[in-house]
């Protein structure tokens, strides 16, 4: 059996996920940006909530924590190294651990870059990955803390997950992401198929997360920085991989 996945918008622009064992009504949220939305879709799915999952310590990830049904029993998992500035934790993880949730195992990634200390959790099993502001739809998180050498380190590292992975990020911001992808790359004709979807999906009011990791692979210019394509779209066609990367997130900086 593979878990359940719910996409419950927050705030402006944010997501969380619960995920939930069909079985046994047992569900877990992945970050708790505003706590009625969530309790709401905990409600309405019938789901018995232990567990809280925190990606990274901005407010937008953490604040609906203690607003959420039953929140004083609730098991809180967030990274070791990210402990002094996240709410407290019943479990500290770092990378490499595997942590026990609604009846299936997860792996903990260090995808590090937008802040530092941010991880991401991969349900292995089900085909999950939640990655909230590393790797997003078309694109990745602004640099907060971290170097343009984590974050593409990151990026690689959730690269190489199965193809079929359900890449669970953070925000909406997939229309802007695709606007910025195509001054790269602007003859990718996957790239230039995903964004007429998504602007169909908009216009319908749908959200456009989560998306596919093969499907990022072949448009999102933050997974792509060695690939010889992109590299001379954008006139670095003999440059490493990392002044690459480095580039195209100075030039969204500033998009």
């Amino acid at each position: 059996m593979t878990l359940t996945l719910t996409t419950v918008a927050c705030l402006a622009d944010n997501y969380a996920f619960i995920i939930g064992n069909s079985a046994t009504k047992e569900a877990a949220v992945i970050d708790a940006p505003e706590s009625a939305p969530i309790n709401a879709a905990i409600l309405a799915g019938g789901w018995r909530l232990t567990t809280v999952l925190l990606t990274h310590h901005h407010w937008d990830h953490i604040d609906g924590l203690d607003g959420l049904a039953n929140s004083a029993d609730l098991r809180v998992i967030g990274a070791a190294a990210d402990a002094h500035r996240l709410p407290a934790l019943n479990t500290t993880v770092a990378e490499g651990d595997t942590i026990h949730v609604c009846g299936e195992d997860a792996q903990i990634l260090d995808v590090s870059g937008h802040t530092v200390g941010h991880i991401a959790f991969h349900f292995a099993k089900s085909g999950f990955v939640f990655t909230a502001d590393s790797l997003m739809a078309l694109g990745c998180g602004r640099l907060f803390e971290g170097t343009p050498k984590q974050m593409w380190g990151s990026m690689q590292k959730l690269r190489a997950l199965p193809p079929e992975t359900i890449i669970c990020s953070g925000h909406e911001y997939t229309a802007t992401n695709a606007a910025f992808a195509l001054t790269l790359e602007p003859d990718n004709a996957d790239l230039r198929s995903r964004v007429e979807a998504i602007k169909a999906a908009r216009i319908n009011g749908e959200p456009t997360v989560p998306s596919i990791l093969a499907l990022e692979q072949q448009t999102n210019p933050f997974l792509r920085a060695d690939v010889p394509a992109l590299k001379h779209a954008i006139g670095m066609d003999t440059a490493d991989s990392t002044s690459v990367f480095t580039q195209i997130r100075a030039r969204k900086d500033r998009f």
